[in-house]
């Protein structure tokens, strides 16, 4: 098999239109150019040989590396230590509004001694599908497609480079203080001579300005508790998910990356989830960001204009709204470690998911509350969400984890109807919002009674995944983040203590047995869910078992990469596992230690006043 980089040993870098992946070892694996869903130039990370990348490290075979972020910023740096000296190479993504100008940074110097350094630049455009030529312009070199995804991007450097079919290759020895620039920049399609900017302004100018916007941006941040580093850092991850330019948010920056080696399971998550955004609003909102979960509103809608009934809302879209994601096979590449087929698009994106009206509905109430009145013609708009949940709360459907074979009656569904009907009736009321209250109170009544009643199984002594079902389901433990069931409830102590038994070991939390609970048809084994992780430590924290969430708090932080990014999953030997960074691990993360970090901070005798009241 294939030597590939581990999925930890990477680092996020992006402008907010798209992202990249910089290995531990100076080689970008990844870039989407010039949007999150757009085609990649470099597919190294799920075709060693075929996908292509860009390579800068040290000529020594005698290097160790070792790779942190500038603080409070998305800027990296990758250190480089050789017997013959130290070097660093900065990576980043000046961030601006339009994406015809995307471009990528890299800065190479010597902090001490003298090293000579390899750069290996093999663009593989179009997922690797398209052919491409190399043009000299005047400072730069011209990258072509020849496909029909007509990329064009130029190089620009301060080295002496060779051109060898459409590669790239050059080699430099620099000295303590000297320094080496490489840029990409996307090129307009109607711009045919090199008209970009000089390269000193990318390596003084929109470093000083990148490292700024990060630091400026940070520091809106209300969170001052513990663990401040992490929560800021998965902030900053979140951040870079989310499109400056429509204001969504992606569930993860990849595509095709395994939950398990070897395994089917390999899905693209660069669009937006429902769900997943609107728990990540949630997490802005906590921490005090509030233009985020502005900008969110505004996108949602514009979807909304676009819908003349309830059913109308999918649960993903494309970054832009665009509704549909066909799902396609990359068949040429041969996936992360082997791990086929590679797939870019989603056929979930049709499928029927009652539970994204909770989430959404309910992150509206948290903005109509914490970040500003939502209108009256939004709220109509809402009103017909609202109207076919109280409506279809009954009918079965996919279910949070998107299953592939048979539709079922989920818990997680139904639990978040009842958000939806309950946060509803708390905004008309807040707002004095005309609005059908008798009825919605009335499904909102019988969701509870349903759940309570026909999802509890005696034989478990908890709460089940569907109606009918023996098996347990760890998004369950939503069921008092969410205020449905308080902590204290004597059904949900014994469904926490039965997911304790038979999903949880340590800190770590199965989301289901694949053996028998409802599953995505494609069979097979898989890690521990890290959101469901988070959830278990919060709920742990609201049920007064402080010092036993904080232990696992402090675990978990243990399981993340060496700059505390998480992916989906983890595996038997501690790997990260499924796409990379994932938001709905990151947005779980601050959840749970804000309110960790609020139940420690509250004197005996006080009053807690989280956010979510």
């Amino acid at each position: 098999m294939k030597e590939y980089c581990p999925i930890a040993n990477y680092g996020l870098i992006g402008n907010m239109h798209t992202v990249a992946l910089v290995s531990k070892y100076g080689s970008i694996d990844y870039l989407p150019f010039t949007r999150f869903d757009a085609p990649t130039i470099f597919t190294a990370l799920l075709d060693k040989d075929k996908g292509g990348n860009w390579q800068i490290k040290p000529k020594h075979p005698e290097t160790s590396f070792k790779q942190l972020y500038l603080p409070d910023t998305g800027v990296l740096v990758t250190r480089f230590f050789t017997p013959d000296g130290m070097g660093e190479l900065t990576d980043f993504m000046p961030i601006r509004r339009k994406n015809y100008s995307c471009a990528v940074v890299r800065m190479l110097t010597v902090i001490k001694g003298s090293i000579t350094f390899q750069m290996t630049f093999r663009p593989r455009l179009n997922y690797a599908r398209s052919e491409h030529e190399v043009l000299q312009e005047e400072g730069a070199l011209l990258f072509r497609s020849k496909g029909a995804d007509n990329t064009v991007f130029r190089l620009i450097t301060d080295q002496q480079v060779q051109v060898q079919e459409g590669d790239v290759t050059a080699e430099c020895t620099l000295k303590q203080g000297a320094k080496a620039s490489f840029v990409i920049e996307a090129v307009p399609q109607e711009e045919s001579s090199f008209k970009g900017q000089e390269l000193r302004y990318f390596t003084e100018t929109a470093f000083q300005d990148t490292v700024m916007y990060w630091q400026t941006w940070s520091e809106q941040s209300t969170y001052q508790g513990r663990w401040r580093e992490m929560v800021l850092r998965s902030a900053i991850t979140l951040k870079m998910m989310t499109s400056l330019e429509f204001g969504s948010t992606i569930a993860a920056a990849t595509f095709g990356l395994p939950e398990v080696i070897g395994g089917g399971r390999n899905w693209d998550y660069r669009f937006t989830w429902i769900r997943d955004a609107a728990f990540t609003m949630y997490a802005f909102l906590r921490l005090g960001f509030t233009e985020e979960a502005k900008h969110f509103m505004q996108w949602i809608m514009v979807r909304c204009k676009d819908m003349k009934k309830g059913s109308d809302l999918q649960l993903m879209y494309a970054v832009d709204g665009e509704a549909h994601l066909e799902e396609q096979v990359l068949d040429h590449l041969e996936g992360y470690r082997g791990s086929g087929p590679v797939r870019i698009g989603n056929a979930a994106f049709s499928q029927f998911q009652l539970d994204i009206y909770g989430e959404l509905i309910d992150t509206i109430y948290l903005y109509n509350k914490h970040g500003g009145p939502i209108t009256y013609d939004f709220w109509k708009d809402l009103t017909i969400f609202v109207d076919y949940v109280a409506d279809n709360w009954h009918h079965p459907d996919h279910g949070i984890w998107e299953v592939r074979d048979e539709k079922q009656e989920f818990l997680y569904s139904k639990v978040m109807a009842w958000v939806a009907l309950d946060r509803a009736i708390h905004i008309a009321t807040s707002r004095s919002f005309p609005a059908p209250l008798e009825k919605w109170l009335g499904a909102r009544n019988a969701i509870y009674k349903d759940v309570y009643e026909n999802f509890w199984s005696e034989q478990r002594q908890a709460f089940v995944q569907y109606r009918g079902a023996t098996v347990l389901d760890a998004a369950a433990l939503v069921m008092p983040l969410v205020r449905m069931l308080s902590p204290a409830e004597p059904r949900w102590q014994a469904t926490l203590k039965a997911i304790e038994e038979n999903l949880v070991t340590d800190s770590l939390v199965y989301r289901y047995s694949t053996e028998h609970g409802a599953t995505d048809g494609l069979g097979g084994t898989e890690g521990t869910f890290s959101i469901c992780s988070f959830w278990y430590i919060e709920n742990l924290s609201k049920s007064g078992q402080i010092d036993k969430a904080r232990l696992h708090f402090e675990k978990m932080l243990g399981y993340a990469s060496h700059l505390g990014l998480y992916s989906e999953e983890i595996g038997l030997q501690g790997e990260l596992l499924g796409n990379f960074p994932q938001a709905f691990t990151h947005l779980a993360l601050i959840s749970a230690a804000v309110e960790l970090n609020t139940r420690l901070s509250v004197k005996p005798g006080g009053e807690i006043n989280p956010l979510y009241t």
